[in-house]
This record gives C-alpha cells, sequence and structure tokens, in this order.
C-alpha cells in the first residue's frame, strides 16, 4: 500500500461539488416554472439541463478513468469495496439522467407539462443519488486521496477536468458556476492556478457573461 510522504490537499474537489448539489438542486423548479407551451422558455431551460449534465458526466468519467483505478491498486479489501460503491453509485446517477436526456428533446420542443414533471421527478431523483455519492466521496473518498495519491497523480484529474470543460464563453459559465460556491480564499485559490490571460480575460468580460446566463436561466 502506497502513501505519499505529504498528505495531497484535495480542497478543489469539495468547491467543484458545491456547484452540482446547488445546480441539480435547483433543475426540478426550473422545469416546473416553464408554461405550457412556452418553447422559448423551454429551450433556454432544455440547454441549461445539457449544460449541467455534461459537466457532470466529464467529471465522473475522470474520476472512473484516472481515480479509481489508482485507489484500488493501493488500498485495502474493504476501501476496495467502498470505491466499488462509488462506482455503483455513478451508474445509478448516469442511468437516472440517461433517461432524462431520452425525455429531453421531446419536452423542449412541445413545453409539455406532463413530460416536464416527469423530467422534474426524474431530477429529483438524480439529485438525492447524487448528494448521496458526494457526500460518501468527501467523507470517505477524499482523505484516501490525501493519504495514497502522489500531488502529481492529483494534479492529473484535474488536468483532465480542465481539458473538459466548454471553450469560448461557455467556459466563463462553468468557472462562474464553480467560483458561485466558494469562499474568497477558495476563489483566489482557485483563479491561481489558471494562466494569467484567462484571469484577466474572467475579470475583463468573463464575470458579465456569466452573470447574464444566470439571469438568462434563473432570471436573477
Amino acid at each position: 500500500m502506497s502513501q505519499t510522504k505529504d498528505a495531497v490537499d484535495t480542497w478543489e474537489m469539495v468547491v467543484v461539488h458545491r456547484l452540482f448539489r446547488r445546480e441539480f438542486g435547483l433543475v426540478p423548479g426550473l422545469l416546473r416554472k416553464v408554461a405550457e407551451g412556452d418553447r422559448e422558455r423551454s429551450a433556454v431551460v432544455a440547454d441549461h439541463l445539457v449544460f449541467l449534465v455534461d459537466g457532470l458526466h466529464h467529471h465522473h468519467s475522470a474520476e472512473d478513468e484516472l481515480l479509481w483505478p489508482l485507489l484500488l491498486e493501493r488500498i485495502g479489501e474493504l476501501d476496495g469495496e467502498l470505491v466499488h460503491r462509488m462506482e455503483t453509485q455513478h451508474e445509478t446517477v448516469a442511468a437516472l439522467l440517461e433517461r432524462a436526456g431520452e425525455l429531453l428533446p421531446g419536452w423542449r420542443a412541445r413545453a409539455d407539462k406532463t413530460s416536464g414533471e416527469e423530467l422534474a421527478t426524474l431530477f429529483e431523483e438524480a439529485q438525492v443519488a447524487l448528494d448521496e455519492h458526494l457526500t460518501d466521496e468527501e467523507d470517505e473518498i477524499l482523505p484516501l486521496c490525501s493519504r495514497h495519491l502522489t500531488q502529481d497523480e492529483w494534479d492529473a484529474l484535474g488536468k483532465r477536468a480542465q481539458e473538459g470543460l466548454p471553450k469560448g464563453a461557455r467556459a466563463f459559465v462553468s468557472l462562474g458556476s464553480i467560483l458561485e460556491g466558494a469562499t474568497p480564499d477558495e476563489r483566489r485559490r482557485f483563479l491561481a492556478q489558471l494562466p494569467v490571460p484567462a484571469r484577466m480575460l474572467w475579470r475583463v468580460v468573463g464575470k458579465g457573461i456569466y452573470r447574464r446566463e444566470v439571469v438568462r436561466v434563473h432570471g436573477s
């Protein structure tokens, strides 16, 4: 069982988790507030849901590819069962969101209340499963990462996550969503990880892009 000399600081994973907890928790309300037949509004909400689900899928894919195999190599049988539980939780959330993805185009086109309610219920179930998974990951998996991964291995996971972020204006929406739930110190640390040009663009244009998107989706 391999251990690192210094514990890896996994703080940024918790910050990203706050994004998913907050945004997925708001989805059922967004869906239920769309008026019958308001296809303009259903298109806005549907685009937002695709953006969220794609972000979560990439986040989980990075863990599936880079995190779970490393941990399974280095921890005992009991903790190995924990890692397998994490994988099963990923599959549960993915199955619920896959079903939602099948319904979403039809609801987007019709903006009907029946499909909207079915989608809202699916996202409620997904949010419960996701919250359970994120809590288990923060309480049990991240301490294992701190003890058994090297800093380079942890940084590789972060780099893999950054590579999957959307490009252009959507990149600022992703960044703003992450920073929204961060403390002032976490925001400073997170921005410090970005290249200087990216930090400058965030201050000059990125904040405005993010704020306009929040108003477009949530109304405030």
